[in-house]
């Protein structure tokens, strides 16, 4: 893909989950990216759709309110096994969710650092970090492939539904792999593609920032996984999940195509 292409990919993402973004600080819900339109009570929905995600009660009561936008494909860390003192690294950190309960598990000696290419979002974080003063946490503004992070300093990186969206996946595992200590690892929640997806799906830009048309398959991540350096892949998907993934786009038939999935690996 020519980097024109992949910039207006970005650029879609980017102004799609700006809109979700903008949307929860005003009090609504809709937006592109959104699986919550036409509810009146985005707290109550966002929770539900967590909890379908993986994420317990208690999980939810410990974020920040509005930290939790129910956007996702499951729990990262859940799959972490986070340690105190350790650093973690969010890639695609929204509103702050999951960083925000990685930084309770690594306590005041561990550090989490979110990653966001969309303004909108990182502004949401930081705001969320302040209220909740949360001192262990910081937002940075930038691309996934581009990680504005210095080299073998990260322990565990996490990211829940986010890879799929890049349009150069082989790239965010090139920039992962340097990020990580030796020894680190991945713990990450994503779609994959279960088959070919139709030429009206694949080229279809919603369904791309709806975590559906940017879907890769098994055998293409652990090609470039392998291929960054990485060692102990394990991609695990779940059926179960093909259940929320039918909302994503109903009437579409998605959930015949992509399927949520655990993604691990060392460097």
């Amino acid at each position: 893909m020519n980097q024109t292409k992949a910039d207006e990919i970005r650029q879609r993402v980017r102004s799609a989950y700006s809109e979700v973004a903008e949307a929860s600080d005003s009090g609504g819900c809709c937006g592109e990216a959104s699986s919550c339109c036409g509810v009146s009570d985005e707290v109550q929905i966002n929770a539900l759709i967590s909890t379908r995600l993986g994420y317990t009660q208690e999980e939810l009561d410990k974020a920040p309110e509005g930290a939790d936008m129910g956007l996702g494909c499951g729990n990262p860390r859940a799959i972490a096994s986070l340690k105190s003192g350790e650093v973690v690294l969010d890639l695609g950190s929204g509103g702050g969710f999951d960083a925000f309960l990685a930084a309770q598990e690594v306590g005041e000696n561990g550090r989490v650092i979110g990653i966001d290419m969309t303004p909108a979002m990182i502004s949401k974080a930081r705001n969320n970090a302040e209220k909740a003063r949360f001192s262990n946490v910081e937002f940075r503004l930038g691309e996934i492939e581009y990680l504005p992070v210095a080299d073998n300093c990260v322990d565990v990186i996490i990211s829940n539904c986010v890879i799929n969206l890049s349009p150069d996946k082989a790239g965010v595992f090139r920039e992962a792999y340097r990020v990580l200590k030796t020894g680190g690892r991945l713990a990450i929640s994503d779609v994959v593609a279960s088959t070919d997806l139709p030429e009206t799906l694949r080229h279809d830009p919603d369904l791309h920032s709806a975590c559906v048309s940017g879907a890769s398959t098994i055998d293409e991540l652990q090609s470039v996984l392998a291929e960054a350096g990485f060692s102990d892949i394990r991609i695990q998907p779940k059926d179960e999940s093909r259940e929320f993934i039918k909302d994503w786009a109903p009437g579409s038939g998605v959930e015949d195509y992509v399927i949520a999935a655990v993604i691990e690996a060392r460097k």
